[in-house]
């Protein structure tokens, strides 16, 4: 053996004890028993996008950011959101010019957290805000979220609405979009990174796809955003759709925003991934209209039993036991005033056979000419955590769903973002039912708090949030889902074994 083996391996060996280097040997069995679970640590960066909020000038909306506390992380790190223009793109890739730090300097945080486990708020009005592109590292990575709420007095989609700002990704489901007269829907595509994205938009109806135009191959250039209105893809005019958006190349942050001319407007977030059973959480008490949208990707038939869980427990609507879906195409079904004055959860579950679906639901709120709507898509479990920021000390709702068992969960209502302290209650949601819980409120609040719910028990729990504002009359709400945060990682041990280097 030469030097300059003995120097490697003795290299290789030092590195392996700073570092940990995982072996290469097969596991013997009394190892593979006594393996410990990898560990959970909490994420070091974040990345959130959020689209472009209005084109009316009567438009006023505010963000809030949020970081649950977290154990474990570092002692530093930075969370903001800037714009997602052109100038920010061009800053990000020319570090050495003046030029780039005077567009640096012009794309000031929209906010800027300054601790964990109290919100950061920012507002803009009119309807020239961009799209925002967001970033949190060390103590702020861990469960960030933003909530962007958007208020607009009069005009196609008058009323609240509101989105959770999204991580980026590579595909998304959009069940319930329209292409009808009264209708104005567009996919807003957001790109955080150095280079374009390049993505396809697909479109399926009551009989299959729809022929597109210019669907295929949209670019969306580095640092930007890019609306797409939905009726200049095709000429056919639709109640009920379901948009497919894959990314071909790169990534990006993907939400729908629908306007109505008469029922208001809210933003539609992805649906959950394909799967056989589907929850969509938290349903008002006080809904006027509920209409079930449903799209099966795959190559065969879906057969769905529709349930309601509602305080009491599963119950089926009348008249609407089931769904038939057809492969490829989009079926959708009016429930009517289906909770009949108490909160609920629809549930899906197949007949007989497990076929992958995407689901969502319209909601309406009011009568008559004061009616506003909102959209709820099928959500995965909170999982360990999950947050929701932007709430007031009223004008705020938690339902929580436990449809396989009954489950223990406790709510934590942050400090305010002007002042206050935190605090915490813990509810139990019988097996079946939903619960629209009364909310703990921080002593002392100051502007507003997040929530953050934490399952104490290994049932499945499903959970949304609703804000409510009424303006002139007509009852703005707007609904986002409570997914798991991600926000921790699984890392897993390694074992040291400089003997591998020596075969």
């Amino acid at each position: 053996m030469n030097r300059t083996t003995l120097s490697l391996i003795a290299g290789t060996a030092a590195l392996a004890a700073v570092t940990g280097f995982a072996t290469l040997n097969q596991p013997d069995a009394a190892t593979a028993d006594t393996a410990q679970a990898a560990a959970e640590l909490p994420v070091e960066r974040t990345s959130l996008l959020c689209p472009s909020p209005s084109t009316s000038d009567l438009a006023d909306t505010s963000y809030t950011s949020f970081t649950p506390v977290t154990k474990g992380t570092d002692a530093d790190g930075t969370a903001e959101l800037v714009a997602a223009t052109a100038e920010s793109a061009a800053a990000t890739t020319d570090k050495a010019s003046d030029k780039a730090t005077d567009k640096k300097k012009a794309t000031k945080p929209v906010v800027t957290p300054k601790a964990p486990g109290t919100p950061a708020v920012g507002d803009t009005s009119g309807g020239e805000t961009p799209a925002l592109l967001g970033t949190a590292e060390g103590k702020f990575a861990p469960g960030w979220t933003v909530q962007e709420t958007t208020e607009v007095t009069a005009g196609s989609g008058r009323g609240l609405q509101g989105v959770t700002c999204t991580a980026p990704d590579t595909e998304f489901w959009f069940p319930g979009v329209s292409t009808v007269a009264d209708r104005t829907d567009y996919v807003h595509l957001t790109n955080p990174d150095d280079s374009a994205a390049v993505a396809d938009i697909e479109l399926y109806g009551k009989d299959g796809a729809l022929q597109t135009t210019v669907g295929e191959g949209i670019t969306i250039p580095a640092h930007s955003s890019e609306p797409i209105l939905l009726s200049t893809l095709t000429g056919e005019k639709q109640e009920d759709l379901t948009v497919h958006v894959n990314v071909r190349s790169g990534r990006v942050g993907a939400a729908v925003q629908a306007l109505d001319e008469k029922l208001g407007g809210d933003w539609l977030a992805a649906s959950t991934d394909p799967a056989g059973t589907q929850v969509v959480p938290g349903i008002p008490k006080d809904a006027t209209a509920v209409r079930l949208i449903a799209y099966a990707p795959g190559d065969a038939d879906a057969d769905l039993k529709v349930q309601l869980a509602s305080p009491s427990g599963l119950i089926t609507p009348a008249g609407h036991e089931t769904l038939h879906v057809k492969a490829g195409m989009t079926a959708s079904v009016d429930l009517g005033d289906v909770t009949r004055g108490e909160a609920g959860s629809l549930v899906l579950t197949p007949t007989d056979r497990s076929v992958p679906v995407v689901a969502a639901v319209r909601v309406l709120r009011g009568k008559g000419d004061r009616q506003e709507s909102a959209f709820i898509t099928a959500t995965a479990p909170v999982g360990t955590r999950a947050s929701a920021a932007d709430n007031s000390a009223k004008g705020s709702t938690l339902s929580l769903t436990a449809p396989e068992g009954t489950a223990k969960v406790k709510v934590t209502a942050s400090a305010g973002s002007g002042g206050g302290t935190a605090a915490s209650q813990t509810y139990t949601v019988k097996a079946g039912t939903t619960q629209e819980v009364e909310l703990p409120v921080p002593a002392g609040l100051k502007g507003t708090y997040a929530l953050t719910v934490e399952p104490l028990t290994d049932t499945p729990v499903y959970a949304s949030r609703t804000l409510t504002a009424t303006t002139e009359g007509v009852p703005g709400f707007t609904i986002q889902t409570l997914p798991d945060d991600r926000g921790t990682v699984a890392v897993p041990e390694a074992d040291e074994d400089v003997a591998v280097l020596q075969k």
